[in-house]
């Protein structure tokens, strides 16, 4: 007998600290932000509605917005108009879950049917949210404290016990916790003790219709850069764990041991300052001073995904040396564009980046290993030729499409267990 399934109407996200509206690379806007509005629209299509609750941070921002049909960003007050250090958000909690259960207040009872948080913040959130409503919660880890402590760069800053007992609740407590790869799965499994039967696997995706091949030519002119040059791109947040000066150093060590090469070397970072970067937010301007190289360096503000497709066009290599990634979407982003990536060995850049066919991988953050395997791609067209045809087969296989399509099979799994009753997705 075929049993029915109820269908998923309409699903809360919550994102405390960061808004979809943000422009990913500044603050604490990025991956998580891309992902959020990606995978919200590719949800309405499929027939489920999104509310996205995300803190008010400006007086002047509309108290519902609509970003797409079926989806709507919701802006929550607490605390002050501005933006806040995530180490001050946990005193807002309070404020932000008020504004969260009044919304639902509104409406008849039964207008969500499922809670799916992002970040550990928003955890908390959804936690009682989840408790008040009787709803499952569906909950994206994004980064791990532990994870993030165990690979700490010099001189970055361990994240607080409270942020690991906070991670620890949220998992205990929530129905399903997405992992963006295996590699996080068994992370999720083996630091926090979490249920494997309650941890599913999604690979985020990359938008194939922005990022994809075009002129390499077109794309320097319009960027300004010199159409011989050979342009290694970084792109993301200015911070310790980006590790944005492992490309700097390594950039030094190419033109040391290659003088000829700096008429032609373009380093290029795009992005601003977040997090612990904020404390030192001309890092990349004193090292590249420090380091002589200041004239082969170019600086460029975070840029929206049309022009950022650009600067993966225009660059003959995007590196992403970052200590750790939950997945990575540079490097799917870039390899779309037919960039390859030079990436670290760390966390899903395993996944997102194939090692020796669509990109390298680097073990470690000596600037010594990165300049050589960067100096290999420089000295080996034909290789580096042979990595951009298959970066966009690689990253091809990944879409939002899919990830979206995959996330209701994970949430009709949740409520089914929670109702003890098969549940339908919409059809």
């Amino acid at each position: 007998m075929t049993l029915r399934r109820r269908r998923i109407n309409r699903v809360a996200t919550i994102s405390v600290h960061t808004s979809p509206l943000d422009q990913p690379g500044t603050g604490d806007a990025g991956g998580m932000n891309v992902y959020i509005v990606e995978v919200a629209k590719r949800l309405a299509a499929l027939g489920t509605e999104v509310e996205i609750f995300t803190r008010q941070t400006a007086r002047d921002l509309p108290p519902v917005a609509e970003i797409a049909p079926g989806v709507l960003v919701r802006h929550v007050t607490a605390g002050p108009y501005e933006e806040l250090d995530r180490s001050d958000l946990p005193g807002e909690l309070c404020g932000f879950l008020s504004g969260v259960l009044r919304t639902e207040a509104m409406y008849d009872p039964g207008r969500y049917d499922l809670i799916h948080s992002h970040y550990w913040l928003s955890g908390q959130v959804g936690w009682l949210a989840k408790e008040r409503w009787g709803v499952p919660l569906v909950h994206t880890m994004h980064t791990m404290a532990k994870v993030k402590n165990l690979l700490l760069a010099d001189g970055d800053k361990p994240e607080p016990a409270m942020r690991v007992i906070g991670e620890e609740q949220v998992v205990e407590i929530a129905d399903r916790v997405v992992a963006n790869t295996t590699a996080e799965a068994e992370e999720l499994i083996e630091l926090y003790n979490a249920p494997a039967e309650r941890v599913a696997v999604v690979n985020p995706g990359v938008n194939l219709t922005v990022f994809q091949p075009a002129s390499k030519g077109a794309a320097r002119h319009r960027l300004g850069l010199p159409q011989d040059a050979h342009v290694l791109l970084f792109v993301g947040r200015i911070q310790p764990l980006k590790a944005p000066d492992v490309l700097l150093r390594a950039a030094a060590r190419m033109l040391r041991h290659n003088p000829a090469l700096r008429s032609r070397l373009v380093v290029a970072c795009v992005g601003g300052p977040s997090g612990n970067g904020l404390a030192r937010p001309s890092l990349l301007t004193d090292l590249a001073a420090e380091l002589g190289i200041s004239d082969v360096v170019r600086l460029a503000p975070p840029a929206p995904q049309y022009e950022l497709a650009d600067w993966y066009r225009a660059a003959d290599v995007t590196v992403v040396p970052s200590h750790n990634e939950s997945f990575g979407l540079v490097a799917l982003e870039s390899q779309a564009c037919g960039t390859p990536v030079v990436a670290a060995a760390v966390g899903g850049l395993r996944t997102a980046v194939k090692d020796g066919v669509s990109g390298v991988l680097v073990e470690g953050h000596c600037p010594d290993d990165w300049a050589k395997a960067l100096g290999r791609l420089v000295d080996r067209p034909a290789w580096l030729d042979y990595l951009s045809a298959n970066a966009v087969r690689h990253a091809t296989a990944f879409g939002w499409s899919a990830t979206a399509a995959r996330l209701v099979d994970v949430y009709a799994d949740a409520m089914a267990q929670q109702q003890r009753t098969p549940l339908a997705v919409n059809s």
